[in-house]
């Protein structure tokens, strides 16, 4: 709310949140351009502040211009905006840093594309313009256009510049995508839980100027962008672990298609049985690997972190541990009858000196069939268990 007037709460319609970290340098001229956006554009609005524990006099300044001070006892990025939209009374919550990289008259735009049917609005430095020195080589041209890139083909996240300070979003949104990170990542979770819940997202463009600080900023380049990323490959089981899963699959039975009838020379290079075992390592592996995925996914979609597709949902309705379990026997069995069959082979020649590169065409394909059957069983059994619900248990 401004110094002018103090608005009820019941007819706030707009939160300015502004995370705060001893910024004494630049606060109040981040709360004196919310206010002047405010009286510009006659909002019923109130200015919060995040404090995250300054020491510096952050929370007078913000006091003495007319804005609520929120305590935030968590440390972190994500906790402080956390705690100061969760305080917020408004329809909608506008958030950006309090360093003064942003311009706080500037986010009338956001509030009309709101007011329009937008659950999220983003800003977009890179259309609206960044200032010399007010981006760092390394995030301009490496850090945000990698992890946008990343955000757009994991998530078909429709942001061009995923990771903005400057955004807002409604409060009936924010509440329902339920965002629980307390770092940096909560930048990247917003924007990736609200695409996965299906919100209306757009965008607007937004000048990036220097910020006005004499320190070095709160974010930790590589520390932070890791947190970016880690965040990221932990909500898509598809690209973490099905997709590389498959390939690998995929490389084993290919490699295996090739070399079982006879070593295949290609040029120079002869693939012969030490061949069939990298294939045989992918294909376990692999099979390995998409059984993660499948378990990542299922519990994500139990838990209502991930929404359910067609791929969840035909392995709950098809896959049970019985003809999980059959099949996973059969290989089993198949594996040991080729295996029976080598050493027959054997025993015929006295278990004496045996054909190398024939035996291990034998004996490979059918410990791989054998392992492959055990972790059949395995994750059918743990499968299984991730789909117990409370009457499975009461039972």
């Amino acid at each position: 709310m401004t110094e002018k007037a103090t608005v009820a709460k019941s007819e706030i319609e707009v939160s300015v949140v502004m995370p705060c970290l001893n910024e004494a340098e630049t606060l109040e001229k981040c709360i004196r351009k919310a206010q002047a956006c405010i009286d510009e554009h006659s909002l019923s609005a109130e200015i919060i502040i995040a404090d995250n524990g300054s020491n510096d006099g952050s929370q007078s300044i913000a006091e003495r211009c007319g804005a609520r001070v929120v305590p935030v006892a968590a440390r972190g990025y994500g906790s402080a905006l956390r705690a100061g939209i969760e305080a917020a009374c408004g329809k909608y919550v506008v958030m950006g840093d309090a360093d003064d990289s942003y311009d706080f008259t500037a986010f009338y735009p956001m509030i009309e594309r709101l007011r329009s049917g937008a659950e999220l609005v983003m800003g977009n430095r890179f259309k609206g313009g960044i200032m010399p020195g007010a981006m760092p080589w390394k995030h301009k041209w490496i850090g945000n256009p990698v992890l946008t890139t990343i955000g757009r083909v994991f998530f078909r996240c429709p942001c061009s510049d995923f990771h903005c300070g400057l955004r807002a979003i409604s409060k009936e949104a924010y509440s329902s995508i339920e965002l629980v990170t307390t770092g940096m990542e909560f930048a990247s979770e917003m924007v990736i839980k609200a695409t996965l819940r299906r919100k209306n997202i757009e965008e607007v463009p937004i000048i990036l100027y220097k910020d006005g600080r004499s320190r070095p900023p709160h974010l930790r380049s590589w520390h932070d962008g890791w947190r970016h990323l880690r965040f990221m490959l932990l909500y898509s089981p598809n690209w973490l672990f099905i997709y590389p899963g498959f390939v690998l699959v995929l490389l084993g039975l290919l490699g295996f298609a090739a070399i079982i009838p006879g070593p295949r020379v290609i040029g120079h290079i002869t693939l012969d049985v030490h061949t069939l075992m990298i294939c045989s390592t992918a294909l376990l592996v692999g099979f390995q690997t998409i059984s993660f995925g499948i378990f990542g996914k299922l519990y994500a979609v139990s838990r209502g972190l991930l929404s359910s597709d067609a791929c969840t949902s035909w392995i709950e309705e098809n896959v049970t541990l019985e003809r999980s379990a059959l099949m996973g026997l059969l290989l089993i069995i198949v594996g040991l009858a080729t295996l029976i069959d080598a050493v027959a082979i054997w025993s015929a020649m006295k278990f004496g000196a045996l054909n190398y590169s024939k035996m291990m065409r034998l004996i490979i394909p059918s410990m791989t069939m054998a392992a492959l059957g055990v972790q059949v069983i395995t994750s059918s059994f743990f499968l299984s268990l991730l789909k117990l619900d409370a009457v499975d248990v009461k039972m």
